[in-house]
């Protein structure tokens, strides 16, 4: 695997003006390698530095495209929040790279935004890695808010996660509070967490977000899970989704559990699920060698 050097941020501007930051790993002068671009989770949250975590490691063969999302990190905060307009962002960003086809990796609400590029730009990709996500945005987000309020381990305020999880934030400290409270549930349970240290320097935290408690924006999550996750569902569509596919989940993620995962992995064709025993939300920080073996032999095996 590529020893993953130092690299500087980018800005890239899209067609209406807005400037995104964005890395590239493994850039070479002649552009020989395929491209992957990997999304951030937990919108107006999550930064560049989560996908980075996970996918870095792949430069010695791909040229990897991490970014903030806009209204995200270091991206300007300009909408419009929406999943057309984050996609065609992905297809700026694609173009920009030199791309004709590329890998698209998505984790969490990366994901939702993954599985709709697929189903309306299919024909541009090689390949679609998918992580702890769901199909159907009211019911991944009703069980996300069930498990939150009857997990023991969390004392939240109810109310606050409430606004969270349908959209109705006040401000951005509204959000700011209500992020500590529930850290804890996208973790494995204890006697699950693998000890071993961590390969690389930018190892995931267990909650996609929290490299990026200085960029909170209410604004992007309110527009998430207020307006986007209601209109979210591609159940009917998997079927249509032709890139080979692998799909990984924690087996005690309780925020986008197994069963949503296997539903994706039974919709799409060309697909290959892949359960994380001792993981929770997130199995590339929480078994971080066997996750990044997984992809690698996903990636050889059927995109390479």
């Amino acid at each position: 695997m590529a020893e993953i050097k130092a690299t500087p941020t980018s800005t890239v501007q899209m067609d209406d003006g807005v400037n995104l930051q964005v890395k590239v790993f493994g850039e070479d002068s002649k552009s020989t390698k395929p491209l992957l671009i990997a999304l951030h989770g937990a919108p107006g949250l999550s930064t560049l530095a989560e996908p980075e975590s996970a996918f870095a490691f792949l430069s010695d063969i791909f040229r990897v495209l991490v970014f903030d999302s806009r209204g995200s990190g270091a991206s300007d905060k300009t909408g419009p929040y929406t999943h057309d307009r984050w996609i065609k962002d992905i297809e700026i960003l694609r173009k920009w790279a030199g791309a004709e086809k590329f890998v698209l990796a998505g984790g969490s609400y990366g994901g939702f935004i993954a599985l709709d590029y697929a189903v309306l730009h299919g024909d541009k990709l090689s390949g679609l890695l998918l992580r702890d996500t769901w199909a159907n945005g009211v019911v991944g987000m009703m069980t996300a808010l069930a498990s939150i309020l009857t997990d023991d381990r969390l004392h939240v305020d109810v109310a606050r996660q409430i606004r969270v999880w349908s959209g109705t934030l006040r401000d951005d400290k509204d959000y700011e509070d209500a992020i500590p409270e529930i850290i804890a549930i996208y973790a494995p349970p204890e006697e699950h967490m693998l000890k071993a240290p961590a390969k690389d320097n930018d190892e995931p935290t267990a909650f996609e977000g929290m490299d990026a408690l200085a960029a909170f924006n209410s604004a992007t999550q309110n527009a998430a899970f207020g307006v986007n996750m209601p209109r979210f569902d591609v159940r009917q569509q998997l079927k249509d989704i032709k890139a080979p596919t692998l799909v990984v989940v924690g087996r005690h993620d309780k925020i986008t559990p197994v069963e949503f995962n296997q539903e994706i992995a039974n919709g799409i064709p060309r697909s290959r699920l892949e359960i994380f025993e001792h993981s929770g939300h997130n199995p590339a920080s929480d078994e971080t060698e066997k996750y990044r073996q997984v992809t690698l032999d996903f990636l050889r095996t059927e995109v390479l």
